[in-house]
């Protein structure tokens, strides 16, 4: 059944009584396979029948009436005549689009096929986080394909300025803006490699500036924080920061702690692969308290294992969490507690690592030592705290200088240097 379609003609044709029925252009104008579905709840869409040249019989909808006017929806049909002369198939086209991965797509495939083999658990936490908080809510239906620098550029303003959703304020920033754009980065690298995208929208953002941030605890600071620990109520809390101070440890290296890992005899501490930044086994030594510590925490847990009617093995956690063979995961809210007890402004867990290494370094200690210890595998990591070491030079050099600053003032007896006596 076919009619020229026009406005009007397309606005009177009337409803089936069930399913659709489709009037088709006629005239010596009229578009080949260019029609209108009437449906029976009334609405009214533009269609293209065609045939792929692959002998395929497809169906296309160009749009709903009176949305597209009908000698538009012609010209469309026309255009889309020409485009499948020359081998094109639209409707695959829009099936493919459709079928397109989103950022929400990347956004899984990343964490459970890249981050969850490559990386720490607690590193795939935080990028979780950022992906939930910022990334989704902002890109989550995108086409992978489709998202541009500008998307990626606003998303960085708006992480900076702490404005999640709709007004909502979240916690951002500079440097976690910086953050966010490093993991998008990281996982349009990776449809670039899985070829869901050829180029990465990431690359060329400016990032915001970042002051390096150095905060060592001073030996007054120290006290103050010890004596919040022992104030503390939450003992095992208060003995995972001892420990962290003690060894310059990272924070998931003691809360994933298993007592096999420790040769008290020797006083070592072998820390697995698994928990370390650097994926592989971190021997490193104990000092007296350290090894103190660990040992009153050993006694303990083999009397509580024994009240149960078992024996503390080599698998059991340091610090047992409070389901049953899980480990603590956190003491974010303890720390809290002790740095505000013991006045500490702006600082974090991750600088009594910090602080471990300036001790070493203060003491004279060199670079390398200090990198072995922390776990460092590349040097440049260790310079960081290089201008300690001037600490104890300058010390030895203001003794000299206080000994000739001493021979320019009246009266000062004047010491020979050796091998030269003063002859008289």
């Amino acid at each position: 059944m076919g009619q020229w379609l026009t406005d009007s003609l397309v606005k009177g044709l009337p409803k089936p009584k069930a399913g659709n029925r489709i009037t088709y252009d006629d005239g010596d104008k009229a578009v080949k396979g260019f029609g209108v579905r009437v449906t029976a709840g009334g609405s009214r869409s533009f269609i293209l029948n065609y045939r792929t040249r692959m002998g395929r019989e497809r169906r296309f909808t160009i749009g709903s009436f009176p949305d597209w006017k009908t000698a538009a929806a012609r010209d469309e049909a026309k255009e889309l005549k020409k485009a499948i002369d020359r081998g094109v198939d639209p409707l695959a086209e829009l099936e493919a689009g459709r079928e397109a991965k989103t950022v929400a797509d990347l956004a899984t495939r990343f964490i459970e096929e890249h981050s969850k083999e490559k990386n720490r658990a607690g590193t795939t936490a935080n990028y979780q986080g950022q992906i939930d908080n910022w990334i989704l809510p902002k890109l989550k239906h995108i086409k992978v394909a489709d998202v541009t620098f500008a998307d990626i550029d606003g998303l960085l303003r708006q992480v900076k300025r702490g404005e999640k959703k709709d007004g909502e304020k979240k916690r951002g920033g500079p440097y976690a803006a910086n953050r966010v754009v490093a993991l998008l980065s990281k996982m349009f690298n990776l449809a670039i490699k899985w070829q869901w995208r050829t180029d990465n929208p990431a690359k060329g953002v400016e990032r915001n500036q970042e002051a390096k941030r150095q905060r060592f605890l001073e030996p007054t600071e120290i006290t103050r924080l010890v004596d919040a620990l022992n104030a503390h109520e939450d003992e095992q809390a208060a003995n995972i920061i001892r420990l962290l101070l003690l060894t310059g440890a990272r924070r998931g290296e003691v809360l994933k702690a298993t007592w096999g890992q420790f040769d008290l005899s020797k006083g070592v501490w072998t820390k697995p692969g698994a928990t370390t930044k650097q994926k592989t086994d971190h021997r490193v030594p104990l000092s007296a308290p350290a090894r103190q510590l660990l040992s009153d925490l050993w006694t303990e847990a083999e009397a509580a294992a024994k009240r149960k009617g078992a024996e503390l093995s080599d698998d059991d956690w340091v610090f047992p969490g409070r389901l049953e063979g899980t480990p603590r995961e956190g003491i974010k809210r303890p720390w809290e507690e002790v740095r505000k007890a013991a006045r500490l402004k702006a600082v974090r867990v991750h600088d009594l690592r910090h602080s471990y290494a300036s001790l070493l370094a203060s003491s004279g200690l060199s670079l390398p030592i200090i990198g072995q210890l922390l776990g460092h595998t590349q040097p440049a990591t260790t310079a960081r705290y290089a201008h300690l070491l001037d600490d104890p030079l300058r010390a030895a050099t203001e003794r000299v200088g206080a000994i000739v600053d001493a021979g320019n003032k009246p009266g000062a007896e004047v010491v020979g240097m050796r091998g030269q006596g003063n002859e008289k």
